[in-house]
């Protein structure tokens, strides 16, 4: 089946010279867009079928055809979806969005996915994934972490069964990490694997016996003494200077509350997290700032939800623009290698320059060059 050769660079800007690549006498482009269309996720397809509007628009050409299908919610409606796509003559198809729906993909054989997920660990031979994946993040980290001459990072991974994910991504980076814990999610477990990692304890009574051998003594500056010390929480250091955190939403705010809780603080320590995509809700909690991660063009973006609220008012989902340049590329491909070899299609020794950024496409994934940013003062601030 289909595997994937490195990637060598060149740049490509998606959606900009689209229409140099186009000829009368080309056949039509068929590929099918593999997305729930039903279910609780349904309006979740609906925006991924409206950015693929957007970006047949903007290629300016009638020579790429999309044809929806519905990949409901379970495996067994992405098999059947897909099978009718391929008894259309179809042999590339974007989507599904979640990992629980390629399971049974590998059995449509000659046909390629370009699915939606991150994961990227025992995904069918037919499947590229296209997601942010947790090596691309850490490629990025790596390159703050180095240019930072940051020495000593703990690595902090919720139980909630991506941990081998994180391995790998570990291993695959080659990101040096002092340590890694995997924590539970629930608070009171929470806080006590957090206290456990960072001597809270130790360093609480350290506070103590300071404060008690001070109250003893003869000192004349004593009751200075004192007053500083009823301003600390705990006294002794940690064994790290920065900690990666790989998670998101509300379950990160506690990590980084549990931290804050037992004396170690962003103010201090590096606090660098996977990708958050701009939460407005981390923006708000300037507490638990400076936070640094990786994460896509920013300005691309803010235009590509700009556009899309102005063609269909409404705010898009990030997988919106991912599908957009998914579109554009396929279609890059195509016109540059022709319809009739699919093995070959995604062997091109390119990388890719989209509105999410630059990727490169290598051993059934998609890699992507992130940018780096630093959330301070309810600000964001791109790193590089």
């Amino acid at each position: 089946m289909v595997k994937f050769f490195k990637i060598l660079l060149i740049t490509f800007i998606f959606l900009t010279n689209f229409n140099l690549l186009a000829y009368s006498e080309d056949p039509k482009i068929r590929v099918g867009l593999l997305v729930p269309m039903t279910g609780e996720n349904k309006s979740l397809g609906q925006q991924l079928i409206k950015s693929t509007r957007i970006a047949l628009k903007d290629i300016g050409s009638n020579k790429l055809e999309l044809y929806p299908k519905d990949s409901g919610s379970d495996a067994n409606q992405s098999l059947r979806s897909a099978s009718e796509l391929k008894d259309m003559g179809i042999k590339i198809i974007i989507g599904p969005v979640f990992y629980e729906s390629l399971t049974y993909l590998d059995k449509i054989e000659d046909v390629i996915f370009i699915s939606f997920t991150n994961k990227t660990k025992n995904i069918p031979n037919n499947v590229i994934s296209s997601g942010i994946n947790a090596t691309s993040q850490l490629n990025t980290i790596k390159k703050f972490i180095k240019s930072n001459e940051i020495n000593k990072t703990i690595f902090l991974t919720p139980k909630v069964g991506y941990e081998i994910e994180i391995k790998d991504a570990i291993k695959k980076s080659k990101l040096n990490i002092f340590k890694h814990y995997i924590y539970d999610t629930e608070p009171t477990k929470l806080t006590a694997q957090i206290e456990k990692i960072t001597n809270y304890k130790i360093r609480k009574q350290n506070l103590l016996d300071e404060i008690e051998r001070v109250e003893n003594s003869d000192l004349p500056d004593k009751e200075m003494q004192l007053k500083k010390l009823e301003k600390k929480y705990t006294i002794g250091n940690v064994k790290f200077d920065s900690v990666i955190i790989s998670d998101f939403d509300q379950s990160l705010k506690s990590v980084i509350t549990s931290l804050l809780y037992t004396d170690v603080s962003p103010k201090d320590k590096y606090i660098i997290s996977f990708n958050q995509w701009f939460d407005k809700s981390i923006l708000e909690e300037t507490s638990i700032q400076p936070i640094f991660y990786p994460s896509i063009n920013k300005k691309n973006l803010e235009d590509f939800e700009i556009k899309y609220y102005k063609e269909f008012k409404e705010q898009p989902s990030y997988l919106a623009l991912l599908n957009y340049d998914l579109v554009g590329l396929i279609y890059y491909l195509t016109i540059k290698n022709g319809l009739t070899d699919i093995e070959k299609l995604f062997k091109k020794e390119t990388s890719f320059k989209g509105k999410i950024g630059i990727f490169d496409i290598e051993n059934n994934k998609i890699n992507h060059r992130l940018n780096f940013y630093k959330i301070d003062n309810g600000k964001i601030k791109k790193i590089f």
